[in-house]
């Protein structure tokens, strides 16, 4: 009998040859790209170095004086950023410019030294190619010397220093340098070098028109300001050149800040709509031209934000005739540090004619101090308030609840780490004892320690955790994670509001063994109910002189102060003593 066999594809087969196909094309198709992706990389690499020897064998090839920029310093015929040339190479379009300045060879003296009447020694070029489309820039530096001894006209110098709020080098400074009064003008960008230092050499004369300003990325921004109708009188003057002379001028900027403003009544409630001037301590100008003075209006959660703000202290004023401020938190002005954010509240009130508020404050420490009594007597009459918020201060770790390698043993007192011979250890933690504010309806403010700063190879840094079980510690930092920490003092204390107890962990560092961070305080600020730290308000009251003030606390002497005037609003800070 003859079997007939049908042959065939099962689906599985097909199934399996479709995936083997698929996988073939994906990987020949990625070779093809990265093959056809690294001819387009090194195509652009071999164009930017061809562009650059052409650009680069122009400088070559004109006389020395003629080497410079169209706006630059030194003055010439090479187009700078503003006057760059435009091109296109194989679809791909390129922005070429060149950027000199004169070098002080300390060969034969400097000019800031005064060893040196002729700086400009030499010129350096630093050529840049830019791709248009992505912004990608490459940079090629050479230096050209003239062929005999300098002979051109030496100009002035302009000496610039960039520093930080505490007097440390910025690095990396931009720094522009502008002056529509000599011809060419002047336009320049230059970089502070490591040590905040730039020297700009070769510069014409000219009285009180070199404009300098200086700024870097998340950094607030310092100039000079010529002398105008709105600012006669400028504190940082557009700079004078002199022949021979060096001008020094200094820049402070430093990481911004941000600062958040709420606005309460008397009850805590919200306040919306609340018209506010909020002005710096900084001038640019006298009489009082403040660098910073905006107005704002409080949005519907009683907030008004301002963001990327430099450090300054920062006092807030109220537009119209309805509220006042009956009380803050922080106390009235607010300090802002650098690269933190913090947060002002502003309990408000109905505007009077007269009042008094009263701001009571350890005189030792400076600290509001809660629950004082302040008696106001006018006419034989007693008026009497009792200061609200408070401050949980520590400077004695005996009844932490946890510590590891730290110790208080050594003197002077403070947190230290412990020692292992005659070394410190690397790293310890303190847990501290626990803070119980009586009751859920707190509102945590600033952590703030003594001393602000330690050794650079030292570190201090503190988590904080709030609950209202007085079991729950889940530490975490200024983002309310526990890979953040709060290492700048005066730093907003945040997502522990509506807690009523508290503890913070403090963690110290060292990178020398041979010293250690130091802690000798810690202080916690906060506002239980609806109150304001070390503050009493006196609404309503008549315009006269007699007024008298006795302010008293268990434990601190008792400050009488008589007489005083009420006119308008006013308020009086109060220091006790132990």
């Amino acid at each position: 009998m003859k079997n007939n066999f049908q042959k065939g594809v099962t689906l599985i087969e097909v199934v399996v040859c479709v995936g083997i196909f698929a996988v073939l094309s994906v990987s020949v198709y990625g070779l093809f790209t990265s093959i056809i992706n690294g001819i387009t990389y090194y195509r652009e690499k071999t164009t930017i170095s061809s562009l650059a020897d052409q650009y680069l064998e122009i400088v070559r090839n004109i006389p020395y004086s003629q080497v410079g920029t169209l706006e630059g310093n030194p003055s010439g015929s090479l187009p700078d950023l503003p006057n760059a040339i435009n091109l296109t190479v194989n679809g791909i379009d390129y922005q070429i410019y060149y950027a000199i300045s004169y070098v002080d060879d300390s060969a034969d003296g400097t000019i800031l030294a005064g060893t040196d009447s002729a700086p400009n020694d030499y010129k350096q070029i630093k050529l840049y190619v830019k791709n248009a489309k992505t912004g990608a820039k490459n940079s090629f530096l050479t230096s050209v010397a003239p062929k005999g001894l300098e002979g051109m006209a030496s100009g002035g110098a302009l000496y610039i220093n960039v520093i930080n709020a505490v007097g440390q080098p910025v690095p990396g400074a931009v720094i522009h340098i502008t002056n529509a009064s000599v011809t060419p003008n002047i336009d320049v960008t230059r970089l502070s070098d490591a040590s905040g230092n730039w020297m700009e050499v070769g510069l014409k004369a000219s009285a009180n028109s070199y404009h300098i300003a200086v700024a870097k990325s998340n950094y607030s921004s310092d100039q000079t300001y010529p002398v105008s109708v709105s600012n006669p009188n400028p504190t940082k003057p557009d700079s004078t050149i002199l022949q021979g002379q060096v001008t020094q001028v200094s820049f402070a900027i430093d990481q911004l800040s941000n600062l958040d403003f709420q606005t309460l009544d008397e009850k805590c409630e919200i306040l919306a709509g609340i018209g506010m001037q909020v002005h710096g301590a900084k001038l640019i100008g006298t009489p009082n031209i403040y660098k910073f003075s905006n107005i704002y209006s409080s949005d519907s959660s009683g907030q008004i934000l301002l963001d990327n703000i430099e450090w300054d202290n920062y006092t807030p004023q109220f537009l119209g005739n309805t509220y006042m401020i009956y009380g803050s938190s922080p106390v009235q002005q607010t300090n802002i540090l650098p690269g933190t954010t913090q947060n002002f509240t502003l309990m408000l009130g109905p505007v009077t004619a007269n009042s008094l508020l009263v701001i009571v404050k350890d005189s030792a420490t400076g600290n509001p101090i809660k629950g004082a009594k302040a008696d106001l007597i006018y006419n034989g009459n007693t008026s009497t308030k009792y200061t609200g918020g408070s401050i949980w201060s520590q400077s004695d770790w005996a009844e932490n609840s946890a510590q590891q390698g730290v110790s208080e043993n050594e003197i002077p007192s403070g947190l230290r780490l412990a020692k292992n011979g005659s070394d410190y250890i690397s790293s310890g933690w303190l847990e501290s004892s626990t803070l119980d504010t009586g009751t859920n309806a707190t509102t945590y403010t600033t952590i703030n320690w003594q001393p602000t700063s330690q050794d650079p190879a030292c570190q201090l840094k503190f988590q904080i955790a709030a609950n209202n079980d007085n079991a729950t510690w889940n530490y975490s930092g200024p983002n309310g994670t526990a890979n953040t920490y709060y290492d700048v003092s005066g730093t907003t204390i945040n997502n522990s509001d509506n807690k009523r107890y508290m503890r913070y962990k403090v963690f110290l560092s060292t990178g020398d063994n041979a010293k250690t961070p130091v802690l000798t305080s810690v202080n916690l600020n906060y506002v239980s109910g609806c109150s304001a730290p070390g503050q009493a308000m006196f609404p309503g009251l008549e315009k006269d002189s007699g007024y008298g003030v006795t302010v008293s606390m268990p434990g601190y002497q008792t400050q009488i102060l008589s007489p005083l005037s009420v006119d308008g609003y006013n308020t009086l800070q109060v220091l006790l003593s132990h």
